[in-house]
């Protein structure tokens, strides 16, 4: 496997930023490693696992080097299973392997639903799918209050509520958005982000998940 080469590709209210680790004379098809909003950064690792065929990392719009150019604050999974389509047709190598986590998962998904031609193979790891369910209701009260304790209280004490949902055993009681906030602190979290701005600018970049 080559180094990766970085390119860009131009899209409707974004610029791509990608990276293609080449593997000569592979038989393999194309492996596309995407997260939201993890980037190509947290693939690297992974990427090295697979020397046998051509390996392609990206940072989703609005996350790392894929800055958004149309200013909107936030972006849906049909929003980036169009990124996707048009990333897999600038490679033009074919239909893939997608190997897809957390809301990459639910964007591949949305790929895969809209552009099955352009897939070979998914594994959708954790996709974040909330609303299939059996508990649905007391998940997405919990997740609009992580957001609401985030735009008032910054990135801190939302991130310890969300690490406090994932990590909460079984089905999500109906009272759990009404319980006592976690402390920040106990996963290493400010309990006030200095600049909310900032901060608000980081959770727009969540995208599908």
């Amino acid at each position: 496997m080559t180094e990766p080469k970085t390119d860009i590709l131009p899209v409707p209210g974004a610029v791509l930023h990608y990276d293609v680790r080449s593997a000569d004379s592979s038989p393999h098809p194309v492996l596309l490693t995407i997260g939201s909003p993890m980037g190509a950064a947290g693939f690297v690792t992974l990427a090295g696992h697979f020397a046998d065929r051509p390996v392609v990392t990206y940072d989703p719009r609005g996350a790392g080097r894929s800055q958004r150019t149309d200013g909107a604050p936030q972006t849906t999974p049909d929003e980036h299973a169009d990124d996707l389509h048009r990333l897999i047709s600038a490679l033009d190598a074919g239909p893939v392997d997608i190997f897809a986590s957390s809301g990459g998962a639910v964007n591949a998904l949305a790929l895969a639903a809209k552009h099955p031609e352009q897939v070979r193979t998914l594994v959708a790891h954790e996709p974040p799918a909330f609303r299939e369910l059996p508990d649905r209701g007391p998940v997405l009260a919990a997740c609009v209050d992580i957001h609401e304790t985030y735009q008032r209280s910054g990135f801190g004490p939302a991130m310890a509520k969300f690490i406090a949902l994932v990590s909460q055993p079984g089905a999500v009681p109906a009272d759990y958005a009404d319980r006592p906030a976690p402390d920040p602190a106990a996963f290493g979290l400010p309990a006030m982000t200095d600049s909310l701005a900032a901060s608000t600018a980081a959770w727009g970049r969540r995208g599908g998940g």
